[in-house]
């Protein structure tokens, strides 16, 4: 019988490694800029076309290659960054494994050019899926520049995968948006389709942070730095009421390296209890600078997952740290133990010093009295905050007393309604009871009760209002019948640069829907109409929640029309804790069973649960 187990090619075998490093441009972005920061470059320019899948092309200034060192950075697991087993336990350097460059040029066609700085000339290596094209002498400035074109042209079904251009856009962004905030102190430019998107000097990391999400973040900041033994915590957290509801601004790096954690991202959450808006995530960029011998990044190919020799210690740092940072800034109310404040401040009456001391004579008659020093208070903001939420409960245990009136006088009589009352009259004539229409009602102004012939309908107010917008818009965005309100003042609204090439992406079928959005400049808007049914509301608002759910569903939904109809019905859907009048309760009942799909939400809940008389008496 013949063997069956063979060696694989090279190619294929890199092929076969590309699958776990190159998963999209975006990956060959993140090791193409990370090897250039590697080679000590100062300034590295990102270029790309139709968002990485023709052309993406990283230049630097860094210590360049020789002809010998060009060629072998193509070969599988060669590197200049370890030399034994041990250095993976000292590893600063962004790159070790030596796998990429092989990786890339086994599914794209590549292009090297490189020269050190005691080379008269440089060399270019031409190489295509793993075949070397070509290799020659060549003039070029010091440093490195690499171009990779048509991605996966080798693996249709790998190309095809791929999504769209916007899609694929933002992820490119996000990673250069993480390797410009690791090393504030190089420059970075990035340029699309022959469009600068960023054009970052090099300067410090509030600096960087303002140059990637807008000049509008300054005020959001909150600076955190903490040191101890064993680690040194820096970096910003957000404010709270800065907060949004999708991720995507969330940021971690470890010795320089960005990684992702869900148990250190518990922490920083774990920090912001009881302060942070429900179902919203606030923007942190924080550093975690600790020795490499406490850490092991050799966990997964991408590099972004790491093992800590200590998760509790570092947990428990970062937390403390985070807590520390807000109430050192005023964000959350903190107690000053050594700070003494009178109880005149709060108009609270206290006893003279001789009754203190009579009462500890009488205690201890044979003790030396001593005069009592006041005891210490919250700080007046938090004492301010605490009579807030006091009045809040008060108002609370009394809610509700207002719809009952006193009846001053006991003797008048007092008439008794019970579930009879609103049945019906009787008519003397015909001899029977007229019925007439339950009005619904609400309970906890969230939920609305209206009555069947067969029981009642619990109505969730948000998700059937959801689910009557979304088909409003769709149907809109595919007939394009809305009415537009014209603003009396247009409203100017500034955008991260990530958040704009979105916005202007989907701005087409955004003002479909009755908006009337213009762009004014690279990173600027200006609002001029919206929807009539919207004039009331806050245009800005409305606006970064529909990027904020655009963003978090936009690769859930394939289907852009559906998306954007999705998500603005989701931000301007009436919310829980919104009171309805009689007459919007009914127009919304109405309107939910109009729709195509009245029992269910764009989310899948149920919009309503029907209760039967029979099920009803059976609890009783």
């Amino acid at each position: 019988m013949t063997d069956i187990i063979q060696l694989l090619p090279d190619a294929i075998a890199n092929q076969i490694a590309a699958g776990e490093v190159i998963q999209r441009p975006a990956s060959v972005v993140k090791e193409l800029m990370e090897n250039a920061i590697d080679a000590g470059a100062t300034s590295i320019k990102l270029i790309v076309k139709d968002a990485g899948k023709t052309l993406i092309q990283v230049i630097d200034n860094g210590c360049g290659m020789s002809e010998t060192d060009a060629r072998m950075c193509f070969e599988r697991h060669a590197t200049s960054k370890i030399r034994q087993a041990n250095d993976l336990f000292t590893i600063r350097t962004m790159g070790f494994r030596g796998e990429a460059m092989a990786s890339i040029a086994a599914i794209a066609q590549v292009e090297l050019k490189t020269r050190r700085n005691i080379d008269e000339v440089g060399c270019l290596i031409q190489i295509e899926a793993s075949e070397v094209k070509k290799q020659e002498p060549c003039q070029a400035i010091v440093g490195t520049s690499i171009s990779v074109k048509n991605l996966f042209f080798n693996v249709p079904a790998r190309r095809n995968f791929l999504k769209t251009n916007a899609v694929e856009m933002r992820h490119i962004i996000d990673e250069f948006q993480r390797i410009a905030l690791a090393h504030a102190d190089i420059f970075f430019s990035l340029h699309h389709n022959r469009v600068e998107l960023f054009h970052l000097q090099e300067g410090n990391l509030r600096q960087r942070i303002v140059g990637l999400f807008g000049s509008n973040t300054n005020q959001k900041l909150v600076p955190v730095s903490e040191e101890t033994d064993v680690l040194r915590l820096n970096g910003f957290i957000g404010k709270p009421e800065f907060a949004k509801k999708t991720r995507g601004e969330q940021f971690f790096f470890v010795n320089d390296r960005f990684i992702k954690s869900g148990y250190l991202h518990h922490a920083v959450m774990g920090a912001f209890d009881e302060i942070l808006p429900r179902d919203t995530y606030p923007f942190y960029v924080i550093f975690i600078d600790i020795e490499p011998t406490m850490i092991d990044i050799n966990v997964h190919p991408t590099k972004q997952e790491i093992k800590f020799e200590d998760e509790r210690l570092v947990y428990n740092y970062l937390k403390v740290s985070v807590r520390h940072a807000l109430g050192q800034y005023s964000v959350m109310p903190s107690i000053d133990f050594e700070q003494e404040i009178s109880f005149s401040n709060f108009g609270v009456k206290m006893p003279r010093s001789t009754d203190f001391d009579n009462n500890t004579n009488h205690k201890n008659s044979g003790s030396k009295t001593s005069k009592p020093t006041s005891p210490s208070l919250f700080p007046n903001e938090a004492e301010a905050m605490r009579q807030r939420n006091n009045k809040i409960n008060w108002e609370k245990l009394y809610e509700g007393l207002d719809d009952f009136e006193v009846n001053q006088n006991q003797n008048e009589p007092v008439t008794i309604e019970t579930e009879w009352t609103e049945q019906g009259t009787l008519d003397d004539a015909e001899k029977n009871f007229t019925k007439k229409q339950k009005a619904p009602y609400q309970i906890h102004s969230q939920y609305i009760v209206s009555q069947i012939k067969s029981g009642f309908l619990l109505i969730n107010q948000q998700i059937a209002h959801e689910r009557i917008l979304y088909e409003r818009f769709l149907k809109s965005l595919k007939t394009q019948e809305i009415i537009t309100q014209k603003l009396l003042f247009p409203k100017t609204i500034n955008l991260s640069i990530a958040d704009a090439e979105i916005l202007k992406t989907i701005l087409e079928r955004v003002n479909q829907l009755g908006f009337d959005i213009q762009e004014f400049g690279q990173e600027t808007f200006v609002i001029h109409g919206v929807p009539a049914e919207l004039k009331d509301k806050d245009e800005t608002k409305i606006i970064e929640n529909l990027m904020e759910q655009y963003k978090s569903g936009v690769e859930i939904t394939t289907n852009i029309r559906q998306n954007i109809a999705r998500s603005l019905a989701i931000s301007t859907a009436i919310k829980r804790g919104k009171y309805l009048e009689i007459e919007e309760m009914q127009h919304l009942i109405d309107e939910l069973f109009a729709c195509e799909i009245p029992f269910k939400g764009i989310d899948g809940q149920n919009c309503f649960i029907t209760y039967n008389l029979e099920d009803l008496e059976r609890m009783f």
